[in-house]
């Protein structure tokens, strides 16, 4: 009793354990996904206000928020594509820590630009400007590289496997299209052999025929021979073959023709 006790109770707090994992685990995750919405929706925010402040304003805040924008928008889709084509190219992994040691700076030219936003000191700001220009430049730059080159890398990919897939396509398109027919020339010269030796052969033509017809004249009901040894007919017609040849036994002849029956003996 004391043992079955003992079970009882330790499935208990096995369970309980279990629904308080699961339960952090579940918090966890809707904590996570509520900060990737609240971030996403901060990105927004900013983006659309410094859209809104380039083409707005003029002088030396329209170009700070016209940097920023042009940061954030080369870094993101830099991001964007070295993380999808991750999944499926493993070398982009040091292309990916080469972004993430660019992000740094990234990030330092962004807050700096921020900063300089609220700065009052509007000639200061000014002088900055080409400086901090070229930064940007070297910056956007930097990730640019990054992510036509990986598209790059990507489409070639492509492109290789499409080739390869259409030289086996044309193999296998070769191979269905295999067929052996006859040349139309060797027809041609197979009948002029044949008739070459009748016509040349003179008096002994007449006795062959002589021969021929006693031996059809032998060859009646008594003999044993019927219509379809003597008719030739279709089925025992040589010509071009299909890809795969049809059955000889299969081959009675054309659909209106009818065996022949045998002859009943008195």
């Amino acid at each position: 009793m004391e043992a079955v006790i003992t079970i009882v109770a330790l499935l208990f707090v096995a369970f309980v354990a279990l629904g308080v994992y699961a339960g952090v685990k579940a918090i966890g995750a809707a904590k996570r996904g509520v900060d990737r919405t609240i971030t996403q929706a901060r990105r927004t925010v900013e983006d659309t206000t410094l859209r809104a402040k380039s083409f707005g304003q003029v002088g030396v805040a329209g170009t700070l928020a016209q940097l920023r924008l042009d940061l954030r928008t080369s870094m993101r889709a830099t991001q964007d594509a070295l993380q999808a084509g991750l999944a499926e190219d493993a070398s982009l992994s040091e292309s990916l820590g080469l972004f993430q040691r660019l992000s740094v700076h990234g990030r330092e030219l962004d807050d700096e630009l921020k900063r300089l936003e609220r700065e009052p000191d509007r000639a200061t700001v000014a002088a900055l400007l080409p400086k901090l220009k070229e930064r940007t430049e070297r910056i956007t730059h930097s990730a640019d590289s990054l992510r036509w080159a990986a598209r790059d890398r990507a489409q070639r990919f492509s492109e290789d496997d499409l080739d390869a897939l259409n030289a086996q396509i044309d193999v296998e398109a070769g191979a269905l299209r295999h067929w052996t027919v006859e040349d139309p020339q060797t027809q041609h010269a197979q009948p002029s052999q044949s008739s070459g030796p009748s016509q040349s052969s003179g008096p002994s033509q007449s006795s062959g025929t002589g021969k021929g017809a006693a031996t059809g004249a032998g060859a009646g009901p008594g003999n044993g021979s019927t219509a379809e040894e003597t008719w030739p007919g279709p089925a025992h017609a040589e010509g071009p073959q299909a890809i795969t040849a049809p059955d000889p036994r299969l081959q009675t002849g054309y659909p209106w023709q009818k065996s022949a029956r045998p002859e009943t003996t008195n």
